[in-house]
């Protein structure tokens, strides 16, 4: 190998039971293969992996700069790539929602970064995640030790070694720090059991919710004619098409259902169970997914501000440390340019509970008017750059200032 050491994505693990448990649900170990995008299959991770890929999607991504503490809007060229069109095939909402799905999908997300001989960044593409390879050069063969690079292949089997400051790398949970763990992979068994799930039921509805049974004979038939008997009582009798239909046995038969009532086998306790475990595992709120039970108003808005707090807050943060840093040049980071994605159009709620908030803010003198008409996109007005302040507000020192004149309170 040319490194000593390599980190390459970790390989899915085989889950004993994947097939006794099909066996036993009467499907085929290939109907429940979560790997990768089969795993969208499952309606929780499909929901989970939507909602935060659009999530993502819909926050802008502005360039600021911090300028003694101030921090404000800079104009920059990388602003229109990343806020709006950062290749000719996408714009920004497709761009960042492709990316937050390869990432929970296969841990890891690339971009490849465009930048022209002057330097100056052109474009970002993203790129399979699956047919990259990422390797550390712990002996320093190519280039300074411990460099991290980045092997990709294309689908015509082409092979590129790119630098890591050309490549934007979006991790998940990750152990090493390198190289992020795929949800799905680690999910697998969790996975697999809800879309069994799913499948056992869509087989049964298929069926006409006919259930499984013996039909008795007295008396002998050779295996053709078992052959036979059983395909055509199930033709007559299975299917949506002979749902409630009445079933004819001939003379000497006798058809014994074996019934097994989802009740019986905890079926949608289990679901329950397993739609929580998804959700968690992906720091989704389950309000999110439609599961309501318990839910109130209160509730809903509370686990909405705990999906940004817990949840959203630790991905937009290593998405904007990874552009800071190899979108930005070394001048540019201590000029104070930095990238943030807004996510105040999150946290705006309804109009009346935005406008109390807007108030307050102005009458504490910490916002000023033209700054809160900038957050509801209007434009600013004259006088409206200033601080106010409520009167009421005073010192305790300072009770009863206003009605003294010359050190003596006033008529006295």
């Amino acid at each position: 190998m040319l490194f000593s050491r390599s980190v390459r994505r970790y390989k899915a693990q085989e889950i004993g039971g994947l097939q006794s448990l099909a066996e036993w649900l009467g499907l085929s170990t290939d109907e429940l293969n979560v790997a990768g995008e089969k795993a969208l299959k499952e309606i929780t991770v499909y929901t989970c992996i939507k909602i935060l890929s659009e999530t993502l999607g819909k926050l802008p991504l502005k360039i600021y700069r911090d300028v003694d503490g101030k921090k404000q809007p800079a104009a920059h060229y990388l602003a229109p790539l990343l806020k709006y069109r950062p290749n000719p095939y996408m714009s920004a909402v497709d761009f960042w929602k492709t990316l937050e799905t390869l990432r929970n999908l296969y841990g890891n997300a690339y971009a490849w970064i465009d930048i022209k001989r002057s330097g100056i960044i052109q474009g970002f593409y993203p790129l399979d995640s699956r047919r990259m390879k990422i390797y550390v050069d712990d002996m320093g063969l190519l280039s300074s030790k411990n460099k991290v690079w980045y092997v990709y292949q294309d689908y015509l089997g082409k092979e590129y070694k790119i630098i890591p400051d050309k490549i934007l790398h979006f991790k998940g949970l990750t152990t090493d720090g390198i190289v992020g763990l795929s949800p799905i992979e680690m999910l697998k068994c969790t996975i697999e059991n809800g879309k069994a799930a799913s499948n056992f039921l869509n087989s049964a509805f298929k069926n006409g919710m006919t259930t499984s049974g013996i039909v008795q004979y007295v008396g002998d038939l050779g295996p053709e004619q078992l052959k036979t008997f059983r395909e055509k009582f199930e033709e007559m009798a299975s299917g949506l098409k002979n749902a409630n239909k009445i079933a004819l046995m001939p003379v000497g038969y006798k058809y014994e259902p074996i019934a097994m009532k989802l009740t019986d086998a905890q079926f949608l306790e289990n679901i329950k169970l397993t739609i929580q475990q998804i959700t968690a595992a992906f720091g989704i709120k389950l309000h999110q997914v439609n599961y309501l039970e318990k839910t109130s108003y209160a509730s809903t808005s509370e686990a909405n501000r705990e999906f940004y707090v817990d949840t959203l807050m630790a991905i937009l943060t290593m998405y904007e440390q990874e552009i800071v840093h190899k979108c930005f040049t070394d001048s540019e980071i201590r000029d104070g340019f930095y990238a943030k994605f807004n996510a105040n159009v999150m946290l705006r709620g309804d109009t009346k509970t935005r406008y109390e908030a807007y108030a307050r803010a102005i009458q504490n003198g910490f916002k000023t008017p033209n700054e809160i008409r900038a957050l509801e996109e209007d434009a600013p007005m004259d006088g409206g750059d200033q601080l106010f302040l409520n009167g009421n507000m005073l010192p305790i020192t300072m009770a009863g200032a206003a009605y003294k004149k010359g050190g003596e309170v006033n008529g006295e």
